[in-house]
């Protein structure tokens, strides 16, 4: 028996029950993890919420983490008892034990500490996604991001400056402002105090943007869209101020011939192939120094509703990990 944050109901932070949790043994192509340390991420709250519905209740909140492989199932041949593995887009990370998929799960490098690693699966693979996949960012490229100085914006500031782009961002308070220019933007807009839009259009001279990636959702709506080019590209990848109104696509038309595309992390890494690449990129950008990652805050697992309740709060900057 190990203990595990356990949502009976739907719910605040207040659902959250620390309490005990049988895991259960691995079964065929499965292993027992034994976790250093658990990824806190506002798809938690979405679940939480029953803004994204769970399949059942109750259930173990989280989605991402890293330790030692305690117990391989049959037929595992990709890890050993011993290795060190992290994963993500699997179910039940909050916990001292979890059971998961050998084919979802990563080899972790040496270079790469298990708490690093479980801080940034999903955030990190969610930037190496957006800024290589959904859109490819380069020297050429002037993008927005709001939310830089979270977890998945202060990686991907970093990345899309060693990626050579122009890297713009929003934030809400001073504090933020300045740590996000010291992750990669040029320009960090603090949105609390100053029109995006227009200091958008002053940084670049009315260019405007190649693409924006928008977290946000309810708050930056329809403003991202004044901040792009015609035929620009809007990412909205998430809702962190409330959900997006019904939209008419006319508005994309009458924006500038725009595109527009909802993305999420599970979609591009369906295959064991594109996990893996994902995974190697997030390491090698991390391991070169290219990309420092910023663990912002870290709660014992047992405080788990203090973390969420920061999280909306919006008082964490960079990832905030669990930990076991």
């Amino acid at each position: 028996m190990s203990k595990a944050i356990v949502v009976h109901e739907l719910g605040g932070p207040e659902v959250l029950s620390f309490e005990d949790h049988d895991p259960g043994r691995p079964g065929r192509g499965e292993i027992l993890v034994e976790q250093e340390a658990a990824g806190l991420n506002f798809i938690d709250v979405y679940f939480r919420t029953g803004l994204y519905k769970s399949d059942k209740l109750p259930f173990v909140l989280g989605k991402e983490g890293a330790g030692i492989v305690a117990e391989v199932g049959e037929g595992v041949t990709r890890f050993k008892i011993g290795d060190r593995v992290a994963y993500n887009g699997v179910n039940g990370a909050y916990a001292e034990r979890i059971v998961v998929d050998a084919e979802r799960a990563v080899s972790v490098p040496d270079a790469i500490e298990l708490k690093t690693a479980a801080a940034v699966m999903l955030k990190g693979m969610t930037a190496e996604y957006l800024l290589r996949r959904t859109y490819k960012v380069g020297p050429e490229t002037v993008l927005l991001f709001h939310a830089a100085a979270g977890g998945v914006g202060l990686i991907a500031g970093q990345w899309a400056k060693h990626l050579g782009a122009t890297v713009i961002g929003t934030a809400g308070s001073p504090e933020k402002c300045e740590l996000a220019l010291k992750h990669g933007y040029d320009h960090v807009i603090n949105y609390n105090e100053e029109d995006f839009v227009a200091r958008v259009k002053e940084i670049t001279d009315g260019r405007k943007c190649d693409v924006v990636y928008d977290s946000v959702g309810k708050d930056t709506f329809p403003a991202s869209l004044d901040c792009l080019k015609p035929r620009g590209l809007w990412v909205t990848f998430g809702q962190s101020s409330g959900k997006l109104p019904e939209i008419d696509l006319a508005i994309l038309n009458q924006k500038g011939s725009l595109y527009a595309t909802r993305p999420t992390l599970f979609n591009y890494v369906a295959t064991r192939e594109d996990l893996e690449a994902s995974a190697k990129a997030l390491f090698d950008v991390i391991a070169s120094g290219a990309v420092k990652i910023e663990i912002g805050q870290s709660y014992p697992l047992a405080e788990a509703q203090q973390a969420h309740r920061d999280l909306e709060a919006r008082k964490t900057t960079g990832a905030t990990i669990l930990t076991i």
